[in-house]
């Protein structure tokens, strides 16, 4: 990108590479020294160099929004617990922060996700843009900004399954329809108690309780959500259960809820990337 259509954001306890790859979001791409993506309807090219962030001229405001650069992130660190699965995930992903996603694109992404590996929904995402999105212009780039679920509720199953979607396919379509014809009002969710909200988002096809509380964490920025995965439940287990034969889903949130406290998400999204990235299993 040309410097003269850059603009400077200071990011003090930030890191940007880490934050994108964290799992949280699936469409952002390298580009050169930073890296092109979509903020709703806006093309965005960011970069970082040591605690400033140079973004499209324009599009501060919205960066550090979306970056949640106002999270108190040394205070949030400090708040996790002090054991060693904890202090091990948050040196290594020191400078990851919780984004604040659109409700929509956050809520279709995870319908999406379902047994897929990041990868899998990344090439999802991308298929899902360019066949419905908005083209943007950002210099000689073509950037395709997240459909809307007017767009998504106009598609067919088979277009949907004709972007690897498989099953999903008709779950997503089914919650696009509802959300178009504002059957399910995602933005007025925000007003609803983190118990209702998770309930009315359990009642969407396509979402149990893990996709729930990500597009709590990562839409609604409800930072006490622990989203339990795979990953997530294999750490819980080995490390805060070493002992126990059988640990049921119940008694894993209940000790979640308990353990990690008002900064549960975060803490569940550093221990996650720590297990992804720091293990020879990673996804």
């Amino acid at each position: 990108m040309q410097n003269r259509s850059l603009e400077t954001l200071a990011c003090p306890e930030f890191d940007l590479a880490v934050t994108l790859d964290s799992g949280q979001t699936f469409h952002w791409e390298a580009h050169g020294t930073g890296f092109v993506g979509t903020i709703g309807e806006a093309p965005l090219y960011v970069e970082q160099r040591g605690d400033e962030l140079l973004v499209t001229k324009g599009a501060a405001g919205i960066a550090r929004n979306y970056f949640a650069l106002d999270h108190p992130l040394d205070e949030i660190c400090r708040s996790f617990p002090d054991d060693a699965a904890m202090s091990a995930a948050r040196d290594f992903g020191r400078g990851l922060r919780i984004l604040r996603q659109p409700e929509w694109e956050c809520l279709a992404a995870f319908i999406t996700s379902s047994m897929k590996q990041v990868a899998h929904i990344r090439q999802m995402s991308r298929a899902i843009r360019e066949r419905w999105g908005q083209p943007h212009r950002l210099d000689d780039l073509e950037l395709f900004s997240f459909p809307s679920a007017v767009r998504m509720a106009a598609a067919t199953e088979q277009e949907l399954r004709d972007c690897a979607l498989g099953y999903r396919a008709k779950n997503l379509l089914a919650t696009a329809e509802r959300v178009a014809s504002g059957a399910a009002d995602l933005h007025a969710w925000r007003e609803l108690p983190d118990s209702e909200l998770r309930e009315r988002l359990c009642e969407l096809p396509g979402v149990g309780a893990k996709v729930a509380n990500c597009v709590m964490l990562f839409a609604y920025e409800r930072l006490r959500a622990f989203p339990i995965d795979v990953w997530i439940e294999r750490v819980l287990k080995e490390k805060y259960f070493p002992r126990a034969r059988k640990v049921t889903a119940e008694r894993l949130r209940v000790f979640c809820d308990k353990y990690f406290g008002e900064h549960g998400g975060y803490a569940q999204q550093y221990l996650f990337h720590h297990a992804r990235k720091a293990t020879p299993r990673g996804r």
